[in-house]
């Protein structure tokens, strides 16, 4: 009796071990967002609302950002193992901080065109970008359309401007008001704002910096170098499991939008809906993007990108597009395949 008590009690403390064996496998992951738990958020949101990194053997938590510069300097702190952030700002901070050593890497392009735009009330006159000639244009000192105008501007020979600084919230009312004549702004982000203040869509015009010889890509996935290096695994899998969740939400945005009101109850479904609906036909089943495949970049044009950022943002030293990207970690082709081809 007392050994198969024994055996008995041999036996419970083996599973337990296997099971504290197989808890210890999972790997926790700090993901940093770029911005609030607005409409877009829900391309990470809906992947952990479903149970994708839980099923990868992944506790990711997600937190709310304030902004790509912000997202990068938190994970190049070793704060977050991951992060979504603007490419450009992420190369930005490799040039000016070459002796870094924890400098975050870009392992998935999320964002195949930058959101960024010039956006203006037609009352004002201007319909081409040849007409922000010598005009008061407003934007955050930080905004990435505005870092990136100096591209926008050469592309198409737009000559000097005058600009106003803003915090991001007095940005559309600065332009609602008419105190400046254009803003720069991510084109979900801003026009959705103007019409929150009154300014109906109809009336406000839109110089998308990819519809005008602008090619610079967007948001993309960072990591640390340290969790590439440490645990390539995880970050295999953490791709993996997002590219699903971009599936459920390319598909279905509407439902898309409860997993973000759950983690912000306040925000309005109707418009975050909305935001979300935009986001995916500007930036993420873009034609640029079904071109180059979900979550891939094209060399040429990252190396030109390279070029560009650093010449525009001044930077310390010339931005190395083989540093900042890495796809190594990329799902299969066929596994990226998640772009719909847009109804007709």
């Amino acid at each position: 009796m007392k050994k198969r008590f024994a055996l008995q009690l041999t036996g419970a403390a083996a599973l337990a071990l296997v099971f504290g064996a197989a808890q210890a496998q999972t790997t926790p992951i700090k993901f940093q967002l770029d911005w609030r738990f607005e409409g877009p958020a829900a391309l990470f949101l809906t992947p952990a609302a479903k149970g994708y990194f839980k099923d990868a053997k992944l506790d990711v938590t997600i937190d709310a950002g304030n902004g790509s510069g912000g997202a990068v300097t938190r994970v190049a702190s070793g704060t977050y193992d991951m992060g979504f952030a603007d490419l450009a700002a992420l190369m930005e901070f490799h040039a000016n901080n070459p002796d870094a050593p924890n400098k975050p890497v870009a392992v998935m392009m999320v964002y195949n065109n930058t959101p960024a735009s010039v956006m203006a009330l037609k009352k004002s006159g201007i319909k081409t970008p040849g007409d922000l000639n010598g005009k008061k244009m407003g934007a955050p000192v930080f905004d990435a359309g505005r870092r990136a105008f100096p591209i926008f501007q050469k592309a198409n020979g737009i000559g000097a401007v005058n600009w106003t600084a803003m915090d991001p919230p007095l940005r559309e009312t600065m332009l609602a008001r008419g105190d400046v004549d254009a803003i720069t702004g991510f084109t979900f982000t801003s026009l959705l704002n103007l019409e929150a203040r009154g300014v109906k869509a109809e009336d406000v015009v839109v110089l998308p910096y990819a519809d005008f010889g602008v090619k610079l890509y967007g948001n993309v996935v960072i990591a640390t170098p340290k969790m590439i290096k440490e645990n390539p695994a995880a970050v295999k899998a953490f791709l993996l499991a997002f590219t699903k969740g971009v599936k459920d939400v390319v598909a279905k945005p509407e439902a898309a939008i409860a997993d973000v009101k759950a983690r912000d109850g306040i925000i309005n479904t109707e418009l975050e809906t909305r935001r979300l609906k935009l986001a995916i036909d500007t930036v993420i089943n873009s034609p640029d993007a079904r071109a180059e495949g979900f979550g891939q970049v094209n060399p040429g044009r990252l190396s030109l990108m390279a070029s560009q950022v650093s010449d525009a943002f001044g930077t310390k030293t010339r931005v190395n597009p083989e540093a900042v990207w890495n796809g190594s970690f990329l799902p299969t082709r066929a596994e990226l395949n998640v772009l719909p081809v847009p109804k007709k």
